[in-house]
């Protein structure tokens, strides 16, 4: 029970498109992740994702629509809706999603993350 620095932990890592957890409750995970560029289209079958953005701004596309996100806001994406998340900047988001969401959900591929903790 240790208070978590969301600027330090942003800090140890440089990579994008690849969540790090750093907090678990009820069956669900607190991750960090740096977006920049366009992601995969997916969805997740089982599982809910909340998209909460610490700085920056991205694009969350969905197939009839998109929205941007600004600091300090965040989206829910209910199972089984596509998206895709685009950045044209570096962007800092914490995701909160059950412990066992696959970041690129079907689509699966080369940008599939492993689960790291920090």
């Amino acid at each position: 029970m240790q208070p978590v620095s969301l600027r330090e932990k942003f800090a140890q890592f440089q990579e994008h498109w690849s969540p790090k957890t750093v907090g678990e409750l009820n069956g669900q995970s607190v991750r960090l992740v740096k977006f920049q560029g366009e992601f995969v289209w997916h969805h997740h079958e089982t599982e809910d994702e909340m998209f909460l953005v610490v700085q920056g701004r991205f694009r969350m596309d969905f197939r009839d629509r998109a929205c941007w996100l600004e600091a300090g806001e965040f989206i829910i994406v209910p199972r089984g809706v596509e998206h895709r998340p685009v950045a044209e900047e570096e962007v800092q988001v914490l995701l909160f999603e059950p412990v066992t969401t696959v970041n690129t959900g079907n689509a699966g591929g080369a940008l599939t993350a492993p689960t790291t903790h920090l």
